[in-house]
């Protein structure tokens, strides 16, 4: 996928996040998401600051107070910013969703994929249908697979053959061999136990002792 199909794309994410949180309760909002130690209203305000970047001087402070660890960082920070109302947060996203400022740490090709599992993040807890475009998906796939930190997906996931179902897209070479929509593989790639429901073959019993909580890190 191109530049400019993805940051389409982006934008395309962010407002229909927006519709879906603008439906919510109060108590939708306070639910866990799947990732673990992060409300739904935290994952929101992640993906609403990332349009936001901070200056150099405000992450330097935030990573003292972090102690120098990213995942603390990112927890924190979100927090702080999810500590008003949620029709602000949903308001953000509408307001900054075609915008293509970048914190300085990322990419447009992460930015992608962390929209696209944040959405997941938010609606499976909460029983929500969220369509994840197949392009995009695969865009997403392909992109952590190869990317490494944070995820580290080809080291731990060594020994697995991953298929998906409903595109051409497969990685691995190991002899557990796993099947499942795409979707399902790039939550997977990226940590979420959410994924073992939508997949099959003989690996998955071995899978599931891969999965460890995502914990402070969406």
């Amino acid at each position: 996928m191109d530049r400019e199909g993805a940051w389409q794309l982006i934008e395309q994410e962010r407002l229909s996040l927006a519709e879906l949180l603008s439906s919510l309760t109060p108590a939708e909002w306070e639910h866990p998401s799947l990732c673990t130690g992060w409300r739904v209203r935290d994952v929101a305000a992640h993906v609403a600051l990332a349009p936001q970047p901070p200056s150099v001087w405000s992450m330097l402070v935030e990573a003292m107070r972090a102690r120098g660890s990213f995942d603390q960082l990112n927890h924190d920070v979100s927090v702080r910013h999810a500590n008003r109302p949620g029709a602000d947060l949903v308001a953000e996203l509408r307001t900054h969703a075609a915008s293509r400022r970048l914190p300085a740490v990322t990419n447009y090709r992460n930015i992608l994929f962390d929209i696209l599992v944040h959405g997941q993040d938010i609606a499976i807890p909460l029983g929500r249908q969220r369509v994840m475009p197949l392009d995009a998906a695969v865009a997403g796939v392909d992109r952590v697979w190869h990317a490494g930190w944070p995820f580290w997906a080809r080291r731990r996931l060594a020994g697995f053959h991953l298929s998906a179902t409903d595109v051409e897209w497969s990685a691995g070479s190991g002899w557990h061999e796993v099947r499942g929509p795409v979707s399902a593989l790039l939550l997977l790639l990226t940590g979420r136990a959410a994924a073992l429901d939508q997949l099959s073959g003989d690996g998955l019993a071995e899978l599931s002792t891969r999965l460890s909580p995502v914990t402070n890190q969406p």
